[in-house]
């Protein structure tokens, strides 16, 4: 794999009142890359990425973004280093519009706001249909449009999406996945975990396997997709996408 790490984790503990839900891992995530974690529930792979967002305390180990040490920040210093979690459930702001959802995610960056609004708008033509519109009214689909757009807005140079397909129907399934990659051409790095492990793997340039709080298995995304243990335990879950 590419050493050239944009983000780099080694010897990460993470315990929550005396369960080791994170155990010593290490993973590097290449500049301009798509990384997958994938694994089942419990595996510990949404408390990486809380902890990478700086919402959850290590115990050990290190996080370096562009260098620069991660653990002992805050969130609200970490947004602007270019770092956004799309969490696991979308946690739009329900009662407020779509207009004034992606607003807030512009508060790093003020200033281009129209820009980042019509680059959204864009990537995201039903956004603007329904822009006036309560997040709280839209589909599960929209809804999961408009937490990625909201993170779009504060401009990340690292995207971590935390199941962006879960509980979609199969063709916004493959919409959110399409955005993705248009996302990364645009030159975003994204860190993705997903239960798809097939929609995942097949967009991403590597991949990880965490279970029970450790990485187990790595390779390219097409080396796991045809690795047989991988298919047993993960792929056959997939049909049905």
């Amino acid at each position: 794999m590419d050493t050239n790490s944009y983000l780099s984790i080694s010897g990460l503990k993470v315990e929550y009142g005396g369960i080791k839900a994170v155990k010593g891992i290490s993973l590097e995530v290449p500049k301009g890359k798509i990384v997958t974690l994938i694994g089942s529930n419990g595996a510990g792979k949404s408390t990486t990425l809380r902890t990478i967002a700086g919402v959850v305390k290590a115990k050990e180990g290190s996080i370096r973004f562009d260098g620069v040490e991660l653990l002992g920040k805050a969130p609200d210093d970490i947004v602007p280093m270019g770092i956004t979690l799309v969490p696991e459930g979308r946690r739009v702001f329900a009662n407020l519009t779509v207009l004034e959802n992606l607003k807030i995610g512009a508060y790093v960056h003020h200033h281009k706001l129209d820009d980042d609004l019509a680059r959204v708008f864009e990537l995201f033509p039903r956004l603007k249909e329904r822009e006036w519109q309560l997040a709280g009214t839209l589909s599960g689909g929209e809804q999961q449009m408009l937490a990625v757009g909201r993170a779009l807005m504060s401009r990340p140079k690292l995207l971590m999406m935390d199941e962006p397909s879960l509980g979609l129907a199969p063709l916004i399934v493959k919409d959110i996945f399409n955005i993705i990659k248009t996302i990364n051409e645009e030159g975003i790095t994204v860190l993705l975990i997903e239960q798809n492990a097939n929609h995942a793997l097949k967009i991403a340039d590597w991949g990880y396997v965490m279970e029970t709080g450790v990485i187990t298995m790595q390779g390219t995304g097409a080396e796991l997709l045809a690795n047989e243990s991988i298919k047993e335990a993960y792929l056959g879950k997939q049909k049905k996408s």
